[in-house]
This record gives C-alpha cells, structure tokens and sequence, in this order.
C-alpha cells in the first residue's frame, strides 16, 4: 500500500465527509475491506487532492453525478453533508439540483431535493 495515497485519501475524506464518510468505511470493514480502502485512496488520495478544481467544485460535481446516477441517495446524502462541509450553502446545493433538471428529468431531482431535505432537517437548516 503506498502510505502517501493512504494518509491523503484518509485526510480529505475526513475534511469532507466527516463522520459519514468514516461510517461507510467502517461499514465495510467486515465484508469489503479492499473496497474501503478503494475508496480511501482512489477516490479521496488520488481524485480528491488534484490540482484544477477547488474542493467546493468537486463535491458540487460529485453531488450533481450521484442525482444523476440515480438510486444512490445513500452515497448522495454523505456528499450533500460533505458539500455542506466545504462551505457549499443549502440554496447553491438546491440550485445544482434544479440545473440537472433538463439532462436527468423531474424523479431524479425530486429525489436528490428530497434526500437533501433530510440532511438539512438532521444539521437543522430547515
């Protein structure tokens, strides 16, 4: 395992997703190890700490890519938390919402609004 990729990935995953992204971790522990550890250093080592976008960006791209995906409301409530995280306000995280609208259609969006609604209601901003 190259410790470098490891220590980055563990970095920003804890800065952006917090606690969640700590409990999707643990929860593969026992089944999927190989897959946390994936997600640690690809994902958040490698893609996260490139240069060219800001923080605010990628987690505006990665929320807009999960609604667009469909049915990973799950993944797509730990990164409205990580948006929220970064400093991205409720209002531009419902508005990258209502932009996919045209290119995903109204059930994906009314889906990824109402799991935003539930992490707002959770953090208490609504």
């Amino acid at each position: 395992m190259n410790n470098s990729r490891y220590e980055a990935g563990i970095k920003n995953l804890a800065e952006i997703d917090g606690k969640g992204g700590e409990q999707v971790i643990q929860s593969l522990e026992n089944i999927a190890p190989d897959l946390g550890k994936y997600i640690i250093e690809f994902a958040f080592g490698d893609i996260y700490a490139r240069n060219g976008l800001t923080v605010k960006e990628r987690e505006m791209i990665t929320i807009s890519s999960l609604l667009t995906a469909g049915g990973c409301e799950p993944q797509l409530e730990v990164h409205i938390n990580g948006a929220l995280n970064v400093g991205i306000t409720p209002d531009k995280i419902i508005e990258t919402f209502l932009q996919c609208i045209p290119y995903t259609g109204f059930p994906k969006v009314l889906n990824a609004v109402n799991t935003a609604k539930k992490v707002f209601r959770e953090r208490k901003l609504i």
